[in-house]
């Protein structure tokens, strides 16, 4: 389970912002999670508490938006989600696809108090 590395990366990376900031708290992070990044967002609610437990972070909430795996088929050109769909075209059934979105993993928000 990388979800709680990732976590750990990123909660290093507020505290530099914090400290560039001035900043003392905060209140929630709010990341953006494609489907399509390899993370699981359920992963990374679960490895929270592990990831702030002692931390400067143990009154801040975590917030996941989760961005769509939008892929079009290199084949007919079709549009669709490719998560859900398991990375097959559903119409022509092929697997020449181009990701149009659903590969973020960003940091969206840092909500201080």
């Amino acid at each position: 389970m990388h979800e709680l590395g990732i976590l750990s990366a990123m909660l290093k990376s507020i505290e530099k912002i914090m400290e560039e900031e001035n900043l003392h708290r905060v209140e929630k992070i709010v990341l953006q999670v494609g489907e399509l990044s390899g993370v699981i967002p359920d992963y990374l609610e679960k490895c929270f508490p592990a990831a702030i437990y002692q931390t400067n972070f143990t009154d801040t909430q975590l917030e996941i938006e989760v961005i769509e795996g939008i892929v079009r088929c290199n084949n007919c050109q079709e549009q669709f989600n490719g998560y859900r769909h398991d990375l097959i075209c559903p119409v022509c059934g092929k697997q020449d696809l181009e990701a149009l979105s659903g590969r973020e993993l960003l940091i969206k928000e840092i909500l201080a108090g």
